[in-house]
């Protein structure tokens, strides 16, 4: 897990070559704009899903991914979110859905950080995560999908 400033970005970008090409479109590219859904940005390997949110999940189940990176971007407000590294996890929800590329579990976050406006949350395959934690305010985000192998995923 990385947590770090939108313009701090960068130097994190060099761990993969999808990750450099969003650290560009992060530099040049007005997402706080975009309406509401999901925007291609290089197909499947590489889309933001933007949207407002009502962040009123006192606690939330910790959620992984096998094929993509999540970098949540908090453009505005504050959000709180859980996290809990992979392998200390052993009670699944239900199983892995690799359609949805996605898996989620009963255990309790190991920590929870606050993410305020202007700053990314990067969670990696080996990161679960708990995103939307909080106590019924809104916030604005852009969610980007970074697949890391386009041979593999759902």
């Amino acid at each position: 897990m990385l947590l770090c400033r939108k313009t701090d970005f960068a130097r994190y970008a060099i761990l993969h070559p999808r990750l450099e090409a969003l650290a560009r479109l992060l530099d040049t590219q007005d997402f706080a704009a975009l309406p509401e859904g999901r925007h291609d940005l290089l197909g499947d390997d590489l889309y933001v899903v933007c949207a407002p949110q009502a962040v009123t999940r006192p606690s939330a189940l910790l959620e992984a991914h096998r094929c993509y990176v999540d970098v949540q971007w908090v453009v505005g407000g504050t959000e709180e979110m859980g996290w809990a590294p992979l392998a200390s996890l052993s009670t699944e929800d239900a199983p892995y859905d690799a359609e949805r590329d996605i898996v989620f579990f009963r255990d309790p976050p190991l920590s929870v950080y606050r993410v305020t406006a202007g700053c990314l949350a990067v969670f990696f395959p080996e990161d679960a995560h708990a995103p939307l934690l909080g106590d019924g305010h809104r916030v604005h985000k852009c969610v980007f999908k970074v697949r890391l192998d386009s041979a593999a995923g759902p």
